[in-house]
């Protein structure tokens, strides 16, 4: 994305003005992107349709405002969708507030403490791995929308009760298992026919929304009786602030060590959305510790309130940088547009059958299924990080998100061991005029030492020579490659040269070194 040139003698006002016409165009995008998936994955976490809704109005208003990443958009997303899930089958809704108040806090004082270039050192392995054991899970879950029934109480028995789900529909009856599957069919079929026919003039029409209306239409014009969203008559009749004796369940260390995991994932899945938001435009880049501030002033809001926990959400952000927006204002018009449409029209909302909103989910679930993520580990950097996919998407299924993080993290430590006697970096800063600058590395480049190697790769300018000197490093393993290569990248696009010895060059990527 290129920002308009001002060249007329009413420059900064015609620049003022494309901007802010730009911004409003992509809100409206956006808003039509995330008012379907608000909805659905408020379904698919097991609470009312409109507690996403509330996610997407302060994620678009609040953490729009406050955002460290300009043009990142913020609201409910999939990837929370199984835990929250769990969190109120075992303990009930009204625990989830508090919840979210404290998982708000935990990112909140992250933020505060510089914390954010932690994140981005969690192993792609583990990141990719997690949100495909998601996408089967939520898939998993919303086949039995589909068939008219209730999603089960966690993804094994989801999978298992699949086949009986299917030999209960009747090809000689048509009732309302066979009339939610009828409205879930057509929408996914919406979907993926606009993904494949739609015409460069029409790119930024989402096909998640055109899936609904084909979905809600067939419902009305059939007459079919399927089960429909249910949206109070107005946006205050929704907000369930949590009382004292909810706010006393945080006394349970399980539910407080739930909280964490809540607050790490949504960090984790908001600061790697964040990284690939900036690949997407050559404008600002995301200032990590800000991001993390604003969106932990989210979540205790949404906890505050009973909303949905809240993330950074590529979906939504890919498409608002796509529709051209250029600052901030996109994403906090997007929540005003959320809460205008839900305070004026909430009797058009409720036209919408459970079942379309479930194949939206579908298609965004499989999306998540992505084996193109494992194939590149394994060509690229072996044996191991497609282990440690493996392992982590497998537990995810089985156990549950935590233990599944938790075990793929773990695994990625076995990375270290055959460095665990030279872990030491020296990272080294050398201006050489003209914007030029030198970054040496000497020694380990892990996954531990990223935080420091993102710092000094972050502090070189725009616009000149870049020297990354890898000669002297004895390890890289594949999540600095990983960071680097994006760095390279990212720096290209803004004008600067990246200068790399040619032993580090693999393709138009780094290539890991020493251990692998």
């Amino acid at each position: 994305m290129t920002r308009p040139a001002v060249s007329s003698p009413n420059g900064a006002k015609a620049g003022l003005t494309a901007f802010l016409s730009r911004d409003l165009t992509a809100s409206i995008v956006v808003f039509l992107v995330a008012m379907p998936l608000c909805m659905g994955i408020a379904v698919a976490s097991g609470v009312p349709a409109e507690r996403g809704l509330i996610t997407g109005i302060i994620g678009g208003i609040v953490v729009g405002a406050l955002a460290g990443s300009p043009l990142q958009v913020s609201g409910p997303a999939a990837g929370l969708a199984v835990i929250v899930f769990e969190i109120v089958a075992k303990h009930g809704l009204s625990t989830l507030g508090p919840i979210l108040v404290l998982a708000g806090l935990v990112q909140l004082i992250a933020g505060a403490l510089k914390m954010g270039q932690w994140f981005r050192a969690i192993s792609p392995a583990v990141v990719h791995g997690m949100l495909a054991g998601i996408g089967v899970l939520i898939v998993a879950g919303q086949l039995h929308v589909l068939f008219g029934d209730k999603p089960r109480a966690n993804g094994l028995e989801n999978l298992l009760a699949i086949p009986g789900a299917l030999g209960g529909l009747s090809a000689s009856t048509f009732g309302g298992a066979e009339a939610a599957l009828l409205v879930g069919v057509v929408t996914i079929g919406s979907i993926l026919l606009w993904e494949k026919i739609r015409p460069a003039k029409l790119k930024l029409v989402p096909g998640a929304l055109l899936g609904v209306l084909a979905g809600t239409f067939v419902a009305m014009g059939f007459g079919l009786d399927v089960q429909k969203i249910a949206v109070p008559e107005s946006i205050a009749a929704a907000i369930a602030v949590p009382g004292l004796g909810d706010f006393a369940k945080l006394m349970d260390p399980m539910i407080v060590l739930t909280a964490v995991a809540v607050a790490f994932i949504a960090s984790a899945e908001t600061l790697l959305s964040a990284a690939a938001v900036d690949r997407m435009h050559d404008g600002p880049r995301t200032k990590y510790n800000k991001e993390l501030f604003a969106q932990g002033v989210g979540n205790m809001m949404c906890g505050a309130v009973g909303a949905l926990p809240m993330t950074g959400v590529i979906v939504r952000s890919s498409a608002n940088v796509q529709a051209g927006a250029v600052t901030r204002l996109s994403a906090i018009m997007h929540g005003v547009w959320i809460l205008a449409f839900v305070a004026l029209l909430p009797f058009v909302l409720r036209q919408v059958p459970s079942a379309a909103l479930a194949g939206v989910l579908v298609v965004t679930g499989w999306k998540l299924v992505s084996l193109d993520h494992v194939r590149h580990l394994f060509a690229r950097y072996g044996l191991l990080p497609a282990l440690i996919w493996a392992a982590t998407f497998v537990m995810v299924v089985a156990t549950d998100l935590l233990t599944g993080v938790l075990v793929g993290m773990a695994l990625t430590i076995v990375e270290l061991l055959p460095n665990l006697k030279r872990m030491r970096l020296k990272v080294a800063q050398r201006d050489l005029g003209d914007q030029d600058q030198e970054i040496r590395l000497e020694g380990a480049a892990t996954f531990v030492q990223l935080p420091k190697i993102t710092k000094a790769l972050d502090a070189a300018p725009d616009g000149g020579v870049v020297r990354l000197d890898t000669r002297a490093l004895t390890c890289l393993d594949h999540t600095c490659t990983e960071v680097l290569s994006e760095w390279v990248k990212s720096k290209e696009r803004t004008g600067s040269k990246v200068e790399l010895p040619a032993a580090c060059v693999f393709g138009e990527r780094l290539r890991p070194v020493g251990a692998h």
